[in-house]
């Protein structure tokens, strides 16, 4: 009998709908934070930038979509790096990423007391909101070190919820308050506001937008990634571009742009008491024009819905900080020691405790929403940007190789398909990445610093190991002695027949409590006289057959799996990159069977010829390793 044990994990197959649920949960909080911010610089020009931002974005969300999907792992903008330069432009982006989480955290935790200020009007100011949020960063990173999981159905319940309410909140306003002309008394060229400023807002309205780096981070749990990840991205680019595209017309509606002591204001973007800088959605539901019972109920379920969501955005970025962390110490980029668990409660006890602790405690105590929206809009345009040019990178390197799914549009110059959004997407977040650094002093100064202290440390760290700093090369597996066959990483390729069956009852029975997870891996070995992408319904149809029968075997033994569909010319490289890529630690095969002998036996013999890492055939109740 099986030895049962409890799973570490609420584990899902992702399709598009689940990867579009969590990301929208990351993405569609901003909008909490991000319209009072940006109408306190934009004024009357805030619907336009919000367009404008929103059009980069389109083409930002294109080059995840299509460099997670050439490369589904974790990681975004780093990982594209990678493979398109070296590890010191990855190490650059990681870092840039690191400090979009640390803002992630400190900007979302500061906005909870904001939203809960309709119970007490203080948290809505300082000091109260960083006392509160400082709280509650030490209370999630206490809680993510005793290892308690999220819910993760309710995340997906909650992005439902938050996005039928900002659509509610849409149609309220158009039926009651949108006034064009209102909106176009709101506009004074180049006065309120200044050119620069309507410039500065637009990489400010990009905090709109950021948490696209989620779907690169679930892409390994992604069973089809070349058709659930494009949707998931393109459809969360559609929902929050919607929003992003409506709310700004109807909260510019209800608090107009002013002349109040010389100068032009509005209520959306001035801070407490007088306006609703650090709570712009219950400002807009306090201007709808509604009264009474109706309008303190629904003030009531915003608050309180709004601190829950940015609740779980601040959870969602203390988790980010810490796998980040990981794969940063996994390649040689940070110490090996942030890749150590804590030995009872095995969670990245020191990761948490130092980035996603302390590094967003820091941001907190200048209490300065202002600061904190422009210090992620530094990091994210950074990250961006590098994500562009990595894959604009990689259509040139390696143009020859053939891709499961292609973003458009494209050009075809010089033998080359040139990514139009890539090239586009790249200057508009390359310039609103100058603009930032060149107009704002304190956030030219503390990002710079962020960047230099990360740089400085990266040299000295690979130094002092001898690595050279443009190599790419993986931390070796932290397993002592005692723990020489337990294994964390396990790759299973399915196959129809006995054998698979017995390969996955092997992999289940090798997966210790330290062994991480097994990877259900099902080959579609596409003809060369198709392209990777074709329509092959009938085939995926089956892969999706074996993997659910797979995991029904494996779920007894309570252990952690992923499913995952590739298409490849070859099933045996196809198996050597997946393993390669994952940095998987054992090979488990099926012996080849029946009539499947002959065509899975050219398999297994490249596997274990070319396999980076150990590889057991699994044939009855025999197993050769």
């Amino acid at each position: 009998m099986p030895r049962r044990r409890q799973s570490h994990g609420l584990e899902r197959v992702l399709g598009a709908p689940a990867l579009f649920a969590t990301a929208y949960g990351n993405v569609g909080s901003s909008i909490y934070y991000a319209l009072g911010l940006t109408a306190g610089i934009a004024l009357g020009l805030t619907p336009i930038v919000f367009i404008i931002s929103g059009i980069i974005f389109a083409a930002t969300a294109a080059t995840y979509a299509e460099g997670t999907v050439r490369y589904p792992e974790a990681g975004g903008s780093a990982s594209f790096a990678r493979h398109a330069f070296n590890e010191v432009v990855s190490f650059g982006a990681a870092w840039a990423q690191m400090l979009n989480y640390v803002i992630t955290v400190a900007i979302s935790v500061i906005f909870v007391p904001h939203y809960l200020s309709i119970f007490w009007a203080p948290l809505k100011t300082n000091p109260w909101d960083i006392i509160i949020g400082i709280c509650l960063t030490w209370l999630l990173v206490a809680v993510n070190i005793v290892g308690v999981q999220e819910a993760a159905k309710l995340n997906i319940v909650l992005a439902v919820v938050d996005f039928a309410t900002q659509l509610l909140l849409v149609g309220l306003g158009f039926f009651l308050i949108f006034s064009p002309s209102v909106l176009l008394d709101n506009v004074h060229w180049g006065v309120a506001p200044t050119w620069s400023a309507f410039l500065l807002a637009i990489p400010v309205a990009m905090i709109a937008y950021t948490g696209i780096e989620t779907v690169s981070n679930l892409a390994e749990e992604a069973r089809d990634p070349v058709r659930s990840i494009p949707r998931a991205i393109s459809w969360v680019a559609i929902a929050v571009f919607a929003i992003y595209f409506t709310l700004p017309w109807i909260a510019m509606s209800a608090m107009p742009v002013l002349h109040e002591h010389g100068k032009y204001v509005t209520q959306l973007g001035q801070d407490p008491p007088h306006g609703f800088k650090n709570d712009p959605v219950l400002g807009l539901v306090e201007n709808l024009g509604l009264h009474g019972i109706v309008l303190q109920s629904i003030k009531v379920y915003v608050g309180i819905l709004a601190a829950t969501i940015l609740f779980i955005a601040t959870n969602a970025g203390v988790i980010g900080a810490s796998r980040i962390t990981y794969s940063m110490a996994s390649y040689r980029q940070l110490p090996s020691v942030f890749r150590r668990l804590h030995p009872k409660l095995k969670t990245p006890w020191l990761s948490l405790v130092v980035f996603a602790g302390f590094g967003p405690t820091l941001f907190l105590l200048a209490g300065q929403v202002d600061f904190l929206g422009r210090m992620y809009a530094f990091g994210a345009m950074l990250s961006f940007t590098i994500a562009h040019a990595s894959v604009t990178a990689l259509r040139v390197r390696k143009g020859h190789d053939e891709l499961e799914w292609r973003a458009w549009p494209n050009v075809r110059i010089g033998g080359f398909s040139w990514p139009v959004f890539a090239i586009v997407g790249g200057l508009g977040t390359g310039v609103a990445w100058l603009v930032v650094v060149v107009q704002d002093a304190p956030t030219r100064y503390a990002g710079m610093a962020w960047l230099a202290a990360g740089f400085v440390f990266y040299v000295l760290y690979r130094r002092r190991l001898g690595i050279p700093l443009s190599a790419a090369q993986r931390a070796p597996i932290p397993l002592g002695p005692a723990l020489a066959l337990e294994y964390r990483s396990i790759l299973v390729p399915i196959v129809s027949g006995e054998g698979s069956r017995e390969a996955v009852e092997v992999a289940a029975r090798l997966a210790t409590e330290r062994a991480g997870r097994i990877v259900l891996l099902r080959v579609i070995v596409v003809p060369l006289e198709l392209p990777l992408d074709a329509d092959l319904r009938e085939e995926l149809d089956e892969a999706n057959g074996l993997l659910d029968e797979a995991r029904a075997i494996a779920t007894p033994y309570g252990v952690r799996n992923v499913e995952r569909v590739v298409r490849a010319r070859n099933a045996g490289r196809a198996i050597v990159d997946e393993a390669e890529r994952r940095g998987t630690e054992i090979i488990v095969l099926g012996a080849p069977r029946g009539r499947h002998r002959h065509i899975f036996g050219h398999t297994v013999d490249f596997v274990l010829k070319n396999a980076p890492c150990r590889v057991m055939v699994a044939a009855g109740k025999t197993v050769a390793v």
